[in-house]
């Protein structure tokens, strides 16, 4: 059975100022032809199909064109929601929407209920995992404390104990939206840290035959059964290094696996220079990305005047400009903003703490305090569907 696996298209998304929905639709038109030239007998879309818990009307239009063309082709499609993604909304009319072998998995208790497709060689179940905000679904998996290797760990012992009742050689596919310990992150990925604790091992998958992750936005091969196909555009300048693409699986009759890439369309390719502004516009080597969306961090000891101006003169596309002036490293001037850089929520609180007393930083049960403080505020969150 061959299966074409993609995940965090995120649509409605922007990229600074760059409206990215024509991109997007460029995206989908790759991603139709390549289900229909490569003859492919699943879609499956691992989570974060849009960029929030309301889109704007636009995104709404751009996937239910997706989804029109997708049952138009006759090609199953099995998508799950995401951190991103309003599962309840998302989920309405997934009943109707399966008569036309378009599959929504969002409600967490149907983990252990597969769809089911089937080649010559047998019988496929793929069971959607939609994302499992601990604090809301453990009384539903039946889990007594919350975090993300428990929660998914009771979801996937329903999906085995169902795949154990079906015949022998039934095949598996697990979608799932999650941070598998040995993932690679970048910026553009919301923060799901629950407890302090954000990844779950890739052991968690044991007994299925593939795993399509979403959620991470780099393409990337935990092993050759658990795979990120990555978002099919970039979110953010920490992927300037990114090659978008889907993976094209192929599922063997006895469950192998093989696998390849297939690019995404690239909107405009992406770069990050660093230096002091007058090197910037006049380095020779740089003229390869003079059309590139570009970040620009200047080094400049002191501000350059209207540096924007100057570099968008060379660099039309520059999108984002970063002061970093070239400072010892005990200087005490160095920006609050730069101290806080790459840090965690958890990291900012507890470094809080430690500032206002003078060094001394939480102990355990403030640690537990204050952990359970970020819970509830991102269980409340996603209650509500408030903005994140």
């Amino acid at each position: 059975m061959r299966l074409l696996h993609t995940s965090d298209w995120h649509l409605g998304r922007s990229f600074h100022r760059v409206n990215l929905l024509s991109a997007q639709a460029a995206f989908v038109d790759r991603l139709v032809e390549t289900a229909r030239a490569e003859d492919v007998d699943a879609v499956l879309v691992a989570g974060d199909v849009y960029d929030r818990a309301v889109p704007p009307l636009a995104a709404v239009e751009l996937f239910d064109e997706a989804l029109h063309r997708l049952a138009d082709l006759g090609v199953p499609t099995v998508m799950i929601s995401g951190n991103h993604d309003s599962a309840r909304r998302l989920g309405v009319g997934a009943g109707l929407m399966g008569r036309a072998g378009i599959h929504l998995r969002t409600d967490p208790a149907g983990c252990g209920t597969p769809v089911v497709l089937a080649d010559d060689h047998g019988e496929v179940a793929f069971y959607g995992l939609p994302y499992l905000e601990p604090a809301l679904v453990k009384d539903v998996l039946g889990v007594e404390r919350a975090g993300h290797a428990a929660v998914l760990g009771a979801a996937m012992d329903r999906v085995r104990a169902d795949l154990a009742a079906r015949p022998t050689g039934t095949r598996s596919v697990v979608l799932a939206h999650a941070f598998v310990t040995g993932g690679e992150a970048s910026d553009s990925e919301r923060d799901i840290t629950v407890g302090g604790v954000a990844s779950v091992p890739a052991a968690v998958f044991d007994g299925v035959d593939y795993v399509a992750l979403g959620h991470l936005h780099g393409c990337q091969t935990l092993t050759e059964r658990i795979r990120y196909s990555g978002s099919p555009l970039a979110y953010s300048f920490s992927e300037a290094h990114h090659r978008k693409s889907m993976w094209l699986v192929d599922l063997g009759p006895g469950g192998e696996v093989s696998a390849e890439r297939i690019d995404c369309p690239v909107p405009r390719p992406l770069a990050r220079l660093r230096g002091r502004l007058a090197d910037l516009l006049a380095d020779p080597a740089l003229e390869r990305h003079e059309q590139a969306w570009v970040e620009a961090t200047l080094t400049d000891p002191v501000r350059p005047r209207e540096p924007m101006a100057a570099l968008t003169a060379r660099f039309p596309h520059v999108l984002a400009l970063v002061l970093d002036p070239e400072r010892s490293p005990g200087d005490a001037s160095v920006s609050y903003g730069r101290r806080l850089r790459d840090r965690t929520d958890r990291e900012i609180l507890e470094g809080f703490v430690a500032h206002v007393r003078g060094g001394a930083g939480p102990d355990e049960r403030e640690r537990t305090l204050l952990g359970g403080a970020l819970d509830a505020v991102r269980a409340e969150a996603a209650r509500t569907e408030a903005p994140r």
